[in-house]
């Protein structure tokens, strides 16, 4: 008993930690995504758009999964955190000098020579985040939420002022690139500021070949699921425009902000909450049950209520030059409301030691994707948006169906925790937006749609009784 309260404890901290984080980033994110929104073109975004994909699939090769890997691990010893730093630290090194050399290919793939010198500067935030991945995974394993908070908060507002400061001065897209830069150097100093841990000289690389088998996994996905996030802006970037591109990338950032929140939220309990209780199967089903709802509960609300004040959004904060952005915004949001609930089934199978199954499920929902990308360019952005949204919606089912195999969780148990926010939510937004339609003032159009959301949503779940909705409301009075 006392065991399952102290889980809870932690949990709730997490959450509650793990909430106020990504809220406040989601804010000062907001804030300097306006500012600089402002200062900026659409092309300056469109140009760090396009080497996105390539920066990112680095940073998942030289993580190399390694950070779930010790997480799953029963004891992790400094012996394998010191084989995994300098595993990560001699593939970065690699991996920036063949992109440093791949930089001219790049740039002629997009028919856009000044990709060569941004790409060489934007590459090197992956080789100085491999220094920080051993210390990172040492709080992520210990759940040291309140300490990541201070790291996210801390190394946003840094490199959000320099961007400014940069956009101000006339450096265009370069301002974004050493913003990366700014961002992952912080958060790698304070990582080992916290972690209070250093790497010793003795090179040892068997812990690597005992994970490797769970990570190999989990860098194969990450690298699919990379390439699926990132197929828009490299399509857009082929076939389109670097205008096409930076309305995506606009739209897409405020998309990634808000189910980032709740996503994040999440991560910094659900892997290492749900692998602590694996082998008590009952526990782990009531365990990822509450979690399933409070996602639901949060998500479904967000999103929707994003996707219908999308328009007023976009318009009040950066102006109308991102109108285009807007659109896409709209439609990418209710895709959004999903992923944190897919994401709560991933980490299932990956508390689990399903890595293989984590793997099978990305590559084929990224294969899926990337032919019906492909079929639908030619139709325009926003079919191949509509398809995108209906795809990773119906996957949810795929996914259930695999976390079946692991645990007793049956489908009516599945649509009994998330059917609820999801109608409600979904019934509150709709009737905003038409109660809105014939107002033409923006400000009180966006007014009215988010009073009339959340003080109905609040009102109806209070009313009736929301479990979640009530333990959250004592939660918060307790810390207040």
């Amino acid at each position: 008993m006392g065991e399952e309260q102290s889980l809870r404890q932690k949990t709730a901290k997490g959450l509650f930690w793990g909430g106020l984080s990504n809220s406040l980033q989601q804010l000062l994110g907001l804030l300097f995504g306006i500012v600089l929104a402002r200062l900026l073109s659409r092309s300056d975004y469109g140009m760090i758009g396009m080497l996105t994909i390539f920066s990112t699939i680095a940073n998942i090769l030289q993580e190399s999964g390694f950070i779930s890997a010790l997480v799953n691990r029963k004891n992790a010893s400094d012996k394998d955190y010191n084989a995994v730093f300098w595993f990560s630290v001699s593939c970065s090194a690699i991996l920036y000098i063949l992109l440093y050399l791949s930089a001219p290919l790049i740039a002629e793939f997009y028919r856009t020579p000044e990709l060569v010198p941004l790409s060489r500067l934007t590459f090197l935030s992956f080789f100085i985040a491999s220094l920080g991945i051993a210390p990172r995974a040492i709080l992520f394993r210990n759940l040291k939420v309140k300490e990541n908070t201070i790291i996210s908060l801390s190394s946003l507002t840094l490199s959000g002022i320099t961007a400014i400061v940069l956009a101000v001065n006339g450096f265009a897209y370069w301002g974004i690139a050493i913003q990366s830069l700014v961002y992952v150097a912080v958060v790698v100093i304070l990582n080992w500021y916290f972690a209070k841990w250093m790497p010793s000289f003795h090179f040892d690389f068997s812990p690597i070949k005992e994970m490797f088998g769970f990570s190999s996994k989990m860098l194969i996905t990450n690298i699919f699921m990379t390439i699926n996030n990132n197929l828009f802006s490299v399509l857009l970037g082929k076939f389109y425009t670097k205008q096409a591109v930076g309305d995506f990338s606009q739209a897409n950032k405020w998309n990634n902000m808000g189910h980032s929140l709740i996503t994040g939220m999440i991560n910094g309990v659900a892997q290492p909450v749900l692998a602590s209780i694996t082998e008590d199967t009952q526990r782990q089903v009531a365990v990822f049950r509450k979690m399933l709802r409070f996602t639901a509960f949060i998500s479904f609300p967000a999103m929707f209520g994003l996707s219908i004040v999308s328009k007023e959004f976009i318009v009040i904060t950066i102006t109308d030059k991102w109108l285009v952005s807007a659109q896409m915004m709209q439609l990418l949001c209710i895709w959004g409301a999903f992923i944190p609930i897919n994401n709560l089934f991933s980490n299932l199978l990956v508390s689990r030691g399903r890595s293989s199954v984590f793997m099978f499920c990305n590559i084929t929902l990224s294969i899926l994707q990337l032919i019906t990308a492909c079929l639908s360019y030619p139709y325009g952005i926003t079919m191949m948006i509509y398809l995108f949204i209906t795809i990773n919606i119906l996957w949810l089912f795929v996914w259930y169906f695999f976390v079946k195999r692991e645990i007793p969780l049956t489908l009516s148990c599945v649509l009994k925790d998330i059917a609820p926010y999801f109608l409600l939510a979904a019934t509150l937004t709709a009737s905003a937006y038409y109660i809105t339609l014939g107002i033409r003032n923006l400000y009180l159009s966006l007014l009215i749609k988010i009073v009339l959301v959340v003080f109905l949503y609040a009102l109806i779940l209070w009313k009736l009784q929301s479990v979640i909705f009530r333990e959250c409301i004592e939660f918060i009075r307790k810390k207040i």
